[in-house]
């Protein structure tokens, strides 16, 4: 008997190790999602806030959108920041050249919501 539970265990881990790659692979696909267009304009974003906030800790991201013209564009996000006991919300404009995608400005705007 003890043969046996000790055959059915080993046989049940070699099939458990020899399967676990394609679980894990098949996980990590499902989760992995395309990089979306605006990424780098959201780290940019982000940089920026913490240079003008260096006291605040950015707690929330939110991606507005993006205003296309001729020859620049303009990508648009609100962040939510706390700075000790105050919170506010911060909306930046990042304009860009689009061929080559040189930042031409950055503005912010506090809000209270």
């Amino acid at each position: 008997m003890r043969k046996i539970l000790v055959s059915f265990l080993t046989a049940t881990a070699l099939v458990s190790v020899s399967s676990l790659p394609t679980v894990l692979t098949h996980y990590t696909n499902a989760q992995q999602k395309p990089i979306p267009p605006y990424a780098k304009w959201g780290r940019v974003a982000m940089e920026r806030t913490h240079k003008k906030y260096p006291n605040a800790q950015i707690v929330d991201y939110l991606h507005i959108g993006r205003t296309t013209g001729a020859n620049s564009s303009v990508e648009k996000f609100k962040l939510w920041l706390k700075e000790g006991q105050r919170e506010f919300g911060v909306f930046i404009d990042i304009q860009f050249e689009n061929k080559t995608e040189k930042i031409q400005k950055v503005t912010f705007k506090e809000s209270t919501r």
